[in-house]
């Protein structure tokens, strides 16, 4: 089988042939039809996560279909068309069972801590592959499975409620569909910032107010477009200190600001101007949830949530291909998705 994989962090990924894995009892073998590259991937490959378990193959974005089923699994059949829940937990804990299964303790995810989907084949718990619909192409239901759900499961942690204005800071794969998702949830109003025109082009196709933040005050602007009194979610995609101290900064009161995007760089608040006066809140937002996904899927189906203008390339399972889109995401040169398609 054909697989790339992080053989040695802090170096190019590289092809292996390695066995093709069995379905084990409960589990069902996938055949990967597509794998999302998202720039945690980039992170992964350069050494800075320190729960990395490397030799591993990465990609933690995958769809396909089913290829074999394991002992007692009636749930799928073989042929049919799935999208991975990249948590692999116990489903059995106090966490599990109350719907956190982020924390579960012997939670993994794959790409991460078991090997993902820059190969041919993936095996996985039957719980984790959730039912594709035939609308939607195996390409963007690989990429939901990261950029759209993270983005869902922060607006759920923002108690984003129909009416309400919102701010998307940072509009790559995560932002777009957060625009979408703002939108199909009742938002009045949802302001994409970003840094790139062609980013927020996109996103202004979807419906959203784009701010330029290179050439405006992102955050005046977003209080001068809502006369003054500033949104009731912010979600910051990026993970810098700098935009994330936007976000908040951005809030009406009792605003929520949501911070998905990662960084290991304190951030620096003004606790009394941007938190205790106004009553605002910084929330964290951790990956997504296995009963987040119907919902995402049920949208997409509907095409409230389109992922035409993300998905906006492709590359084969070769590590020289990979490695260039990996390296594009480091510099902060690549389009919104890429995917591989083995």
């Amino acid at each position: 089988m054909r697989t790339v994989r992080i053989e040695t962090v802090g170096h190019p990924l590289v092809a292996m042939d390695l066995p093709r894995p069995e379905a084990g009892p409960g589990e069902v073998l996938v055949r990967v039809r597509a794998a999302g590259i998202c720039h945690s991937d980039a992170h992964y490959r350069a050494g800075r996560s320190a729960s990395l378990r490397a030799p591993v193959t990465p990609g933690h974005e995958v769809a396909g279909e089913v290829a074999a089923l394991g002992a007692g699994v009636t749930s799928h059949a073989v042929g049919d068309r799935v999208c991975l829940h990249y948590l692999v937990t116990c489903g059995a804990c106090g966490h599990c069972k109350a719907g956190r299964e982020q924390y579960c303790a012997t939670g993994q995810m794959i790409g991460h801590h078991r090997d993902g989907g820059y190969a041919e084949y993936i095996a996985v718990p039957a719980r984790n592959a959730v039912s594709l619909p035939a609308a939607i192409p195996f390409a963007h239901g690989a990429a939901m499975m990261c950029s759209s759900s993270t983005s869902l499961h922060a607006l759920r942690r923002g108690r984003l409620v129909a009416g309400e204005t919102v701010a998307v800071v940072g509009v790559g794969g995560l932002g777009i569909s957060a625009v979408q998702l703002a939108r199909a949830l009742g938002a009045s109003a949802v302001f994409a910032v970003d840094l790139d025109a062609a980013k927020l082009d996109v996103a202004a196709r979807f419906g959203a107010i784009p701010v330029h933040a290179g050439q405006v005050d992102a955050v005046e602007a977003v209080r001068e477009g809502t006369a003054g009194r500033g949104v009731d979610v912010a979600l910051e995609l990026i993970g810098t200190p700098g935009t994330m101290r936007q976000s908040l900064r951005m809030l009406a009161v009792h605003g929520r600001a949501v911070i998905a995007g990662l960084s290991r760089t304190p951030m620096e608040v003004d606790t009394y101007r941007e938190l205790l006066g106004p009553e605002t809140e910084l929330i964290g937002a951790n990956d997504h949830l296995l009963a987040e996904l119907p919902f995402l899927l049920e949208l997409a189906g509907r095409k409230a949530l389109d992922l035409t203008d993300v998905v906006v390339r492709s590359v084969p399972l070769e590590a020289g291909a990979i490695n260039g889109v990996l390296d594009d995401l480091e510099s902060y040169r690549a389009p919104l998705r890429t995917v591989i398609v083995p």
